[in-house]
């Protein structure tokens, strides 16, 4: 299967998420600071307290804005082809391969606790993707947006668990095996 990479350094044209991405990637969540994202977007940090009460809420706007960007090929995509193509783009995003290695624990509530604004875009874009396969017949009867959440859920299992499972695997085993099992859940 062929990888088509998105421009995981690209800007929606926010300044101080720009900065926030530049920062976090520098130094990790936990030592980004409101007054750093500010001074490197050149903004008042008054500017950043309006938006953002403190920097997890700023990162998880980034968060959104990142995973969102990559998971837009649910747009144009098969869903097969394209939740695999998005957890192998995720892998290896930068922004997320920082936030897993020195800042793990500020992925801990959107797994164990709540669906954050990122979960509910991509759930969007999977089941739109969904109900066009239906519409073409490409896809298995069901209701979509259950459909959508299982699809999820398994894409996100392989993004977060699929290290722990390499060796003898590869990461491109992993992949084929992830989209030998969205195959036979979606496929009529």
């Amino acid at each position: 299967m062929t990888s088509i990479r998105h421009n995981t350094t690209m800007s929606n044209g926010d300044p101080v998420l720009d900065a926030a991405r530049e920062m976090v990637l520098a130094v990790g969540v936990r030592r980004t600071t409101l007054t750093d994202v500010a001074r490197r977007a050149g903004v008042s940090r008054m500017t950043i307290y309006r938006r953002w009460p403190d920097v997890r809420g700023l990162v998880a706007d980034l968060m959104t804005r990142e995973w969102v960007l990559v998971a837009g090929r649910f747009a144009t995509e098969d869903p097969v082809t394209a939740a695999v193509a998005v957890v192998r783009a995720l892998r290896d995003h930068p922004l997320w391969r920082k936030i897993v290695e020195v800042d793990p624990e500020l992925l801990l509530p959107y797994l164990l606790q709540r669906r954050g604004a990122s979960h509910e875009a991509m759930l969007a874009l999977i089941e739109s993707a969904i109900a066009r396969g239906q519409q073409r017949g490409t896809i298995r009867p069901g209701d979509p947006e259950t459909l959508a959440r299982a699809v999820l859920l398994t894409a996100q299992s392989f993004l977060l668990s699929g290290p722990t499972m390499l060796a003898p695997l590869t990461q491109d085993g992993l992949d084929a095996e992830l989209t030998a099992l969205l195959e036979r859940y979606l496929r009529p």
